[in-house]
């Protein structure tokens, strides 16, 4: 018995012909083919995107002043405190159904 292919998914997409010709010198470049090039750099500039938009990136000024606000938080104020109140409010009101408030 052999081991099972993983899946895969076929995409495609029409361009230009000078893009495609572009597209082909960058991989004769690299010693890819078109398809291999295509797939390596869009899949590079997923993981970019999904890391630009999945880390949060902080200065050491910034850093230090959020280490400081969650080892010496403020006092909550009028709003928070409103805030507050409404979300108590809203989870009496919810008991008993099926979304679930708690973590």
């Amino acid at each position: 018995m052999g081991t099972a292919m993983p899946k895969q998914d076929r995409i495609g997409a029409r361009v230009p012909h000078e893009v495609y010709e572009t597209l082909c010198r960058a991989a004769e470049l690299t010693g890819a083919t078109v398809n291999q090039f295509l797939v390596q750099s869009a899949l590079k500039e997923a993981q970019a995107v999904i890391e630009r938009e999945d880390v949060i990136r902080l200065s050491p000024r910034d850093w230090n002043w959020l280490l400081d606000l969650m080892e010496n938080p403020p006092k909550p104020n009028a709003r928070l405190k409103a805030a507050m109140k409404r979300y108590q409010k809203a989870l009496l009101h919810d008991a008993g159904t099926s979304f679930n408030w708690e973590p």
